[in-house]
């Protein structure tokens, strides 16, 4: 997805199944939560096999998957473009928030959350969910964002 999202945009609105079958085969702990709300009848948190169905349908019937890839190009191309220039990329000056999932595919430690954002206002390591956490758990991932941001208002 980082260097062709187009690539990955095709096949996934070419058929609903490739998106579903995209979805599934995401990442190790994706495909364990899924699987068994799926096959066993028995959901993480709000992955049910009825809301793994609403979330496909509604990338599918708005035909979004293409722009969720699309995204991690955008984030990537600058940092590679700095990299490969032999120069630092950016910093963000923006307030940032940074929870870590413990089913996320990679787990940044607070002291890299730190270097690479230096305008961190919110660190936390969560007890549940992963790289769709905002799926599994959406209670808690809202609770983040009030958490990280409600000093903002």
């Amino acid at each position: 997805m980082p260097e062709h999202p187009q690539t990955i945009g095709y096949a996934l609105t070419d058929t609903p199944v490739g998106l579903a079958a995209w979805m599934l085969d995401h990442d190790a702990d994706s495909y364990e939560k899924i699987s068994r709300a799926f096959l066993d009848g028995h959901p993480s948190g709000d992955l049910t096999r009825d809301r793994i169905l609403d979330n496909i349908t509604l990338y599918w019937l708005t035909n979004t998957a293409t722009s969720s890839a699309r995204l991690y190009w955008e984030s990537f191309r600058a940092i590679y473009a700095a990299i490969a220039a032999g120069e630092k990329p950016a910093e963000l000056s923006i307030p940032v928030a940074f929870t870590v999932f413990p089913g996320e595919i990679f787990q940044a430690p607070r002291s890299w959350a730190e270097q690479v954002y230096p305008n961190l206002i919110y660190f936390n390591e969560a007890e549940k969910g992963g790289h769709f956490a905002a799926w599994e758990e959406p209670e808690l991932f809202a609770g983040e964002l009030r958490a990280a941001f409600g000093s903002l208002r």
